[in-house]
Formats: C-alpha cells, sequence, structure tokens
C-alpha cells in the first residue's frame, strides 16, 4: 500500500513522538539511578539531573524510519540501514563517555568510521565534482561531519537548547522533502526525527528534568548531518547551509576565540555564546526562544534560496542569514543591562 507523502511524513513524526515519550517514561528511574550529570565547569544546571533521553530520541527515529521502510511505502534504503548502525556506533561511544569519559583519540576515531560509513553509503552524491577530485571532497565532507557531530554535542548544554534548532531544521527539510527539493526518504527520515525531538521536549523543558546525553547529541549529529548534506548534494549548498547556521557560527567562532587565548580546546567550559547569554542575565526562556526565533528565519530563508536560481539572490539570502545570526551573537555578548 503506498501512502501519500504528506500523510506518511505525519504518521512517521506522530508515531515516533509517542514512541520517545513513552521510552522516556519507561527508562527515567533507570536513568535517574545510573546516569545522572553531575554540574560541571560546562554546565548550566546546578543539581545533578538524569541523562541518557538521547537513547529514547534516537530509537525512536530510527524505529519509525524502518518501519515505514520495511512497510514497503518507500522502498528498501542501504543508506539508511548503514546510517543506523553508524548512528547506535555512536550512540554506544555516547553511553560510554557519558559515564567514563573517553580519550580524545578512541571518541574521534568512532566519529570518523560512523561519519565516513554513512557518507560512502550514499553512493555518488558529489557537492563540487568541478573543483575537488572525489577522494578530496570526500576527505573534506568527512572533516565537515566529524566537525558537525562535535558542535551539536557542545551547543547541548542548555534546556530546549537542542530542540530549539533540530526541530526547525527538521521540520524544514521534511517540508523540503514534499516540494521535492530532496529525496522522500531523507524527508522520512527528518520527519522522524522531528517527532521523536518533540517527544522528548516536555522532559527537557526548563527546568529539565532530563538531559540528551553524548549518547543521544552525537547520533542527532550525524543523522541531521547526513540529512544536510543530501539536501546540499541535490543542488541547494546555500539552504544546507543556512538551516543550521546559528550552530556553525556559535560553535565555529568559540573555537577560534579559544585557540586565540591559547586556552585547552578540548576542556569543558562556558564561553559559547548561548552560555554567555545565561552567564549575562538573560534567562533560558530568553536564549532559546531567541534561537527558535532564530532558526525559523533561517528556514524562511533556506526556502528562500530554494525558489531562487540566481548566484546573486543567492549571496544575499546567505549574508541576510549571517547577519541574522550576527545580532543574536551580539546581543548574546552583551550583558542584558546593556539593552535595558
Amino acid at each position: 500500500m503506498s501512502l501519500p507523502l504528506p500523510l506518511l511524513l505525519g504518521l512517521v513524526a506522530l508515531g515516533a513522538a509517542a514512541f520517545a515519550a513513552a521510552l522516556i517514561l519507561l527508562l527515567h528511574p533507570l536513568m535517574r539511578r545510573y546516569a545522572l550529570a553531575r554540574p560541571n565547569a560546562r554546565s548550566s544546571h546546578k543539581v545533578p539531573t538524569p541523562q541518557g533521553g538521547g537513547i529514547a530520541v534516537v530509537a525512536a527515529c530510527l524505529i519509525a524510519t524502518g518501519l515505514a521502510l520495511h512497510l514497503g511505502w518507500l522502498g528498501a534504503s542501504t543508506g539508511f540501514l548503514v546510517l543506523s548502525l553508524a548512528a547506535v556506533v555512536l550512540a554506544c561511544g555516547g553511553a560510554v563517555d557519558d559515564i567514563r569519559p573517553l580519550p580524545v583519540l578512541p571518541r574521534l576515531a568512532i566519529q570518523v568510521g560512523a561519519v565516513a560509513a554513512a557518507v560512502t553509503a550514499l553512493g555518488e552524491a558529489r557537492l563540487l565534482p568541478e573543483l575537488l577530485p572525489g577522494p578530496v571532497e570526500l576527505c573534506l565532507v568527512i572533516l565537515a561531519g566529524v566537525w558537525f557531530i562535535n558542535l551539536v554535542n557542545f551547543m547541548d548544554g542548555l534546556d530546549w537548547m537542542t530542540v530549539a534548532e533540530v526541530v526547525p531544521v527538521t521540520g524544514a527539510l521534511a517540508l523540503f522533502a514534499l516540494g521535492g527539493a530532496m529525496p522522500a526518504d531523507a524527508g522520512l527520515l527528518a520527519a522522524a526525527l522531528l517527532g521523536a525531538m518533540l517527544g522528548f521536549a516536555p522532559f527537557n523543558r526548563p527546568v529539565a528534568k532530563l538531559f540528551l546525553g553524548d549518547v543521544g547529541s552525537l547520533p542527532i549529529g550525524l543523522i541531521a548531518g547526513v540529512l544536510l548534506y543530501r539536501l546540499a548534494a541535490e543542488g541547494h549548498f546555500v539552504a544546507a547551509l543556512l538551516l543550521p547556521l546559528y550552530y556553525l557560527a556559535d560553535a565555529t567562532l568559540t573555537l577560534l576565540l579559544r585557540l586565540a587565548r591559547g586556552e585547552k580546546v578540548w576542556q569543558a567550559h562556558r564561553s559559547h555564546f548561548y552560555q554567555r547569554a545565561t552567564d549575562n542575565g538573560f534567562s533560558v526562556a530568553d536564549v532559546v526562544g531567541s534561537v527558535l526565533l532564530l532558526n525559523l528565519v533561517l528556514a524562511a530563508l533556506a526556502a528562500a534560496s530554494l525558489a531562487t536560481a540566481g548566484p546573486a539572490a543567492q549571496v544575499g539570502l546567505l549574508l541576510a542569514g549571517l547577519a541574522a545570526v550576527t545580532i543574536v551573537l551580539v546581543r548574546f555578548a552583551r550583558s542584558r543591562v546593556e539593552h535595558a
């Protein structure tokens, strides 16, 4: 039986949301007992809080997508199977890291292997075939994928922050698939991740009763990164850059500033712009509300880029996105008293 794509995406999103919420309710007592996140130099929370909600998010996302594919609604996908395995490997590594931090090199090796497997399973997808040889482009894509996984992990340091990022991005990707801008199976995966994050959201509402943990943020970064890569490979590079632009800017600028100050960038810190905002007097609701609104603006700009073909218009939309991100970053970096 073939279902209309809008109905299929809606059913998958609803199913993933319900499954994630139910699994969290089932596992929450175990997380409270065995997986407490204790405050450290990076933390925004003040008391030990259960982590591991990402188990439910990733499981719901992959199971909902897998069931739809298994039922034959969109057909089998080798790329999805490899991505699922890579996400599970990352989740296992993240679970270990949540309990007892892994050394840097094994952690990076797991991430490189996961990204390389997920990207190569997509086949002949290319971004710049006229400019770069295939092996060079593949290496750059893997490097970018590893950075994206880590920046999603770095940015998961505030209640609802990952929700405010992932929900608009995956919602936009699902809509783009409906419009034919990317393959239907990618839209299905985006809808499943959207639903799973919505199922997690009530438990992470400030003040959070549950965190994702590395078990969630790392595979979520992989899944979102692969979806954005598939959008870019369809010829929509600017849209794929606009959607995660706030995360890219905050994490990358923070890394560069820390390097410039001679800090040990692998150590826990509170230097991200969203963390500085809470230190500067902004409430959690102010910060995540600003990020959510910004991401909706970026999604609208990404949608506009799909409807425009000229390079000048594409550059203009990208500059508009950069301006919007800059406004938010500058606002976060200043004391709230200065805004009064």
